[in-house]
């Protein structure tokens, strides 16, 4: 069960702490604990967190649910460097020791630059953020170092040839996205393989789209009587040889049951699953949907300057355009009843230069806007 990249590390399946349960606003800790003993009782014990997700509630939690709980071998803990919150060199380290501080440990097993493009990777050379995260695995207080990436496979190409010291690399890989042009999650993952880096991946079921399929997919599936949906999903990203690890952001115990169930010694998709997949790929291709995988990064902070979310509307349109859910006007009425419309968008293109899926936002917001504030 030990990785063959990090023997430290138990399997290849991580828990993505990004989408953790919520009541009221805040972690629903009882059930969040009962998530990490059994994800821990599994065998499993990679545990994947950034500064900014759930504003900030995410490291916390884990510091409450995890990391107070368990003596510090029982797990590995991956955090990140994100942009949001520095802008100059003098603030990364101590934005680093808050993010040890609010998690509860002296080290952090990976720390991974965040959320990597062309732009954002020039501001991290300016910063120095590559040189001083070096700096801190010197100090021990990084095992390892490596980068979450959202860009074409070129650019990935530039950052590794400039700093080969990168031991993993975490990209957005599932089998929607796998020949996607816009994504390139397949010439992506070759470029890693080619400089010899082994793979984290991120989003294996797409924010849930491969979860809740059109029905026509959902009837390709359903006729290799076998496993779930995240199952196929799930395997079909593990099973590729350089993937050290696959994230799953899971909110429910249920959700962990299950997937650990098939994910702790994850089996291969056969030529009949393989087939299956590509005739669910073809069918989404037809469809047409919003390709938002709701990570909430272009309204982290309240960025958007008329507090638009996105995310929601766009779920919203996609339900009511591909699903054809009949009550997404009321659920419009809803996110939007003490916040911006798709209508009131200014324009000005913050949310367009942080979107990982590279989304035309602007453009999809007046879509969204044609479909639900037509009077």
């Amino acid at each position: 069960m030990k990785n063959k990249f990090f023997p430290e590390i138990n399997g290849k399946f991580g828990f993505g702490c990004m989408r953790l349960p919520m009541v009221n606003g805040e972690v629903d800790m009882p059930q969040f604990c009962e998530m990490v003993d059994a994800f821990l009782d599994s065998g499993l014990n990679y545990f994947d967190t950034a500064h900014g997700y759930l504003s900030g509630k995410s490291e916390l939690a884990l510091r409450e649910g995890l990391t107070s709980r368990y003596p510090r071998d029982r797990y590995i803990l991956t955090n990140k460097l994100s942009t949001h919150f520095f802008t100059q060199e003098d603030q990364i380290r101590s934005l680093f020791e808050e993010q040890l501080r609010a998690c509860g440990v002296e080290y952090f097993d990976f720390y991974l630059m965040h959320a990597q493009d062309g732009e954002i990777f020039e501001k991290y050379k300016r910063c120095r953020a590559y040189e001083i995260a070096l700096e801190l695995k010197e100090e021990g207080k990084i095992r390892h170092f490596g980068i979450s990436f959202h860009d074409r496979a070129e650019v990935l190409d530039r950052i590794l040839t400039e700093y080969p010291q990168i031991e993993a690399v975490q990209i957005q890989f599932n089998y929607l996205d796998y020949e996607d042009p816009s994504v390139e999650s397949r010439k992506v993952y070759e470029t890693a393989v080619k400089h010899g880096k082994p793979v984290v991946v991120m989003e294996p079921v797409k924010g849930g789209s491969l979860v809740n399929l059109p029905e026509e997919a959902q009837r390709v599936l359903d006729d290799l009587h076998g496993g779930s949906n995240a199952s196929y999903a799930l395997r079909f990203a593990a099973g590729f040889e350089n993937m050290m690890m696959v994230l799953s952001g899971m909110s429910t115990v249920e959700q962990i049951r299950e997937n650990v169930g098939f994910m702790a010694e994850p089996v291969s998709l056969n030529e009949e699953e393989q087939e299956a997949i590509r005739r669910v790929r073809e069918i989404f291709s037809s469809l047409n949907m919003i390709p938002c995988t709701a990570c909430h990064y272009c309204v982290l902070d309240n960025d958007c300057p008329k507090n638009i979310p996105i995310p929601e509307l766009f779920s919203c349109y996609n339900l009511k355009t591909t699903f054809h859910s009949w009550n997404q006007d009321y659920y419009y009425t809803i996110q939007t009843r003490d916040r911006g419309k798709a209508s009131e968008c200014l324009k000005c293109g913050k949310c367009e230069r942080i979107c990982p899926q590279h989304l035309e936002i602007r453009k999809l917001l007046v879509q969204v806007a044609q479909e639900f504030e037509k009077e």
